[in-house]
């Protein structure tokens, strides 16, 4: 984003606390698309059809979530490249097409869970139906414009404060729900082996991951790094990764705490009533006031989700800009630019709501999910090969151990996707 382009200054000062604050913010952007409504969708059908099981994999997923931001900060900062821009540089003119359009899809997939996500909020809250909220959505392309002439550091704040509201109508929603301790504890460090096993529970613990570690925030880390104004010396970028990382580390707990609160949230009111079906945002909105004999517990939900739509929608206008230009290295002004991302995204959206209304939209919200899943390894490949180049990284290389966890992940992750396809197709056939 030529705009923004090191626009943000880094004070030249020993304190520890205001360099962290001059860095901080793009991991906070990239926070956000671990707490969209699409996570929403996985974490209350896995909350209320298997209870507090799949928490292991909210948990290993954000693990890896923050080993895969970690390379694309230093992608960025050392390089000074985007993903996007260094699969230009590296690959062939089909194969960068190619891999384009798969990122398009992943924004396409992204953008209807993000939207529909919205527009479900709007219809709650509001009574607006939900086509109308969705066209509502293309205004963020507006809110995006007005708060970048003001600076960046506007779009970040307003990213943080919607943050904030989700973290705090969950976190009321936790003490609403009185979770079982034990049962959450286990759900977290005692992984089960079910999952390899059954097809639907593995069909959500990889929308879970689809959700959790998406490739359109590959790209967007990558490239809002780059608006710091920090010195491009070799302990400038070391001093700018070091910052960057805990910005991103602390931002990705906090998403963390949200993801798993909505399914811990599920899994205490919903499976222990007995109601093992819900995955449908709008059932559980009208489930959790009476099951929880709170009032207004509904009202917070749909907030948080208004929230979470939202923010999502935001930061996935800016993955799209930096995902066309970086790879088609298309230069537009920035209102038609971010109006044309924007539309390419939300077409998908408005044709499914209105073909399927409110009915399935929870299948609809997972499988998207499952697709990012699937168009995550075209996105983790490059990351890992670009950073493990020491013609492109120079010193800032990745070490043996940490190429070695890189490739491992990359391969967990791709491994499991080519699990679930012969699952699939061997439940098909019999």
């Amino acid at each position: 984003m030529p705009e923004v382009h090191s626009s943000l200054p880094i004070p030249k000062t020993p304190s520890f606390m205001r360099k962290l604050i001059a860095f901080a913010g793009p991991g906070f952007l990239v926070a956000v698309g671990y707490m969209d409504p699409g996570n929403w969708a996985t974490d209350l059908a896995a909350g209320s059809r298997y209870n507090y099981t799949l928490l292991f994999v909210i948990m290993l997923s954000n693990l890896m979530a923050i080993l895969l931001q970690s390379l694309c900060i230093k992608l960025g900062v050392a390089s000074g490249r985007d993903l996007a821009q260094a699969c230009r540089d590296h690959f062939s003119r089909p194969v960068t097409i190619g891999l384009w359009i798969l990122a398009e899809i992943a924004i396409a997939a992204c953008d209807l869970a993000e939207v529909i996500g919205s527009a479900i909020a709007l219809n709650l809250l509001f009574g607006i139906p939900l086509v109308v909220g969705v066209c509502i959505t293309v205004l963020d392309v507006m809110l995006i414009l007005f708060l970048e002439n003001k600076g960046f550091r506007y779009i970040e704040a307003l990213v943080v404060t919607l943050i904030g509201t989700i973290g705090i109508c969950f976190g009321l929603e936790i003490l609403f729900s009185r979770p079982e301790i034990a049962g959450i504890a286990k759900g977290f460090f005692v992984p089960n082996t079910e999952i390899l096993h059954n097809t639907e529970m593995l069909y959500i613990a990889i929308g879970i991951l689809g959700a959790t570690v998406m490739p359109h925030n590959l790209y967007l880390h990558s490239a809002v790094v780059q608006t710091r104004n920090f010195e491009r010396t070799p302990e400038g970028k070391r001093e700018a990764i070091r910052y960057c990382n805990i910005d991103s580390a602390v931002a990705l707990t906090i998403a963390l705490f949200v993801n798993a609160a909505i399914l811990i949230v599920s899994a205490a009111t919903f499976y222990s009533a007995g109601y093992n079906e819900v995955a449908e945002i709008q059932d559980a909105y009208k489930l959790l006031t009476p099951l929880l004999g709170v009032g207004g517990a509904s009202t917070i939900f749909a907030l948080a989700l208004l929230a979470s739509g939202q923010n999502s929608t935001l930061t996935g206008t800016l993955a799209g800009q930096i995902i066309m230009e970086g790879f088609i290295n298309l230069r537009l002004r920035p209102w038609l630019r971010r109006l044309i991302t924007r539309l390419i995204a939300i077409t998908p959206a408005v044709i499914v709501t209105a073909i399927y209304g409110e009915s399935g939209t929870a299948k609809l919200l997972i499988l998207s999910q499952v697709i990012l899943s699937m168009q995550l390894s075209f996105a983790v490949i490059p990351l890992v090969m670009f950073t493990s180049d020491k013609l492109k990284m120079g010193e800032f290389v990745n070490p043996i151990w940490l190429k070695t966890l890189a490739w491992t992940v990359a391969g967990f992750i791709a491994s499991l996707n080519v699990w679930l396809l012969f699952q699939t197709f061997t439940d098909w056939l019999t």
